[in-house]
């Protein structure tokens, strides 16, 4: 059974002066969907949201929600749930006030209230905490707190506007788990907004990539980093090395103007290519048949090790490897590295 469209965005532009933050999009969000909004500063991403929220005129075009032409009306008027990078609780009331305030607002009678809020605090794992006041909790719990009062009115869709960017890692670590067990749980519909990449393929269903005002892919996490349609997106999903060369079908590889050979099997004609490559699809090998490099970088994170090496004629990769890796290379040291069959490249023009 295919799901209703929750939220659709038809033909929305919206300017400020000779600048346009959005430049006619389509977007249809589904019905208990996970659908983040990606993208650097100033890419259009928070002002389309404000917009569906209410809190944004819009230009020109039309905003559904369940069906409903929301367009001109108020925010109040169109039944959503913000949370905010900033917890915006208030400090003199108690945790359980707080998450029961949209509620009274509602007119809702003191024993539904009572049950709902009781819910909520359950529902993000507070119960023991309903009596005390937001300044005695930590940052986590306050933003839990906030997570539940907005689920707390039961909203047709739940808008996080980059709400885990005020804690640190292991914070938003730790609230991004709380954040998909909520919408497992609760079967919401939530539109995230995010720069974080990882964050969006960590929680999304779907994820809209924008830059300049309009969606530059609309995908799914796999599907965006696997196959991007465009060398933005590419370029803004993982971390990517771009190689030019010139690809030959019949021999299944790109070679460059050094005359470094890189194995690929491209759906496209012989000619110049710009290869795409992740740093999961190099690696260090001891075959001397591979391709030779001076290691230039070693850098390492939780897990992993990076490799950055410059190959003939200065071209410089990243190789990414599990674990702490070879300790004892050092910057200078030769390397050899072996290239995974290259599946994506874009045409370039001859």
């Amino acid at each position: 059974m295919s799901k209703n469209i929750k939220v659709s965005v038809q033909k929305v532009l919206k300017t400020f002066g000779s600048m346009t933050a959005a430049d006619n999009i389509d977007l249809d969000i589904m019905e208990g969907e996970f659908l983040t909004l990606l993208g650097a500063s100033g890419c259009g991403k928070t002002t389309l949201m404000r917009m569906i929220a209410g809190f944004e005129t819009v230009t020109s075009g039309n905003i559904l929600i369940d069906g409903r032409d929301v367009t001109k009306l108020a925010p109040r008027q169109r039944n959503l749930g913000m949370v905010f990078q900033q917890y915006s609780l208030f400090p003199h009331m108690t945790i359980a006030e707080n998450i029961g305030y949209g509620l009274r607002a509602r007119r809702m009678s003191a024993q539904e209230i009572g049950k709902r809020v009781g819910e909520m605090l359950d529902l993000v794992q507070l119960p023991h905490l309903a009596e005390r006041k937001p300044p005695q909790l930590s940052g986590g719990q306050q933003q839990r707190v906030a997570l539940a009062r907005a689920l707390a009115v039961r909203p047709s869709v739940l808008m996080l506007d980059e709400p885990l960017g005020a804690l640190d890692q292991k914070l938003r670590e730790q609230l991004q788990e709380e954040l998909r067990r909520l919408h497992r749980e609760t079967g919401s519909t939530f539109l995230f907004v995010t720069h974080d990449q990882e964050e969006a393929l960590g929680l999304s269903d779907r994820i809209a990539v924008m830059k300049d005002g309009k969606i530059a892919q609309l995908a799914s996490p796999d599907e965006l980093y696997l196959r991007p349609q465009n060398e933005y997106v590419a370029d803004f999903i993982g971390k990517v090395t771009f190689i030019d060369g010139l690809y030959r079908a019949a021999e299944r590889r790109v070679t460059t103007a050094e005359g470094v050979a890189i194995p690929a099997d491209l759906p496209l004609s012989d000619g110049p290519v710009r290869l795409v490559v992740r740093p999961e699809n190099i690696h260090l090998t001891d075959d001397a048949g591979d391709v030779a490099g001076d290691l230039v970088e070693v850098s390492r994170q939780t897990g992993t090790t990076t490799y950055q090496v410059r190959l003939d004629g200065g071209q410089v990769v990243k190789s990414r490897h599990l674990g702490l890796g070879e300790t004892g290379l050092r910057p200078g040291s030769p390397v050899r590295l072996r290239f995974d069959t290259c599946k994506l490249a874009y045409p370039l023009a001859a």
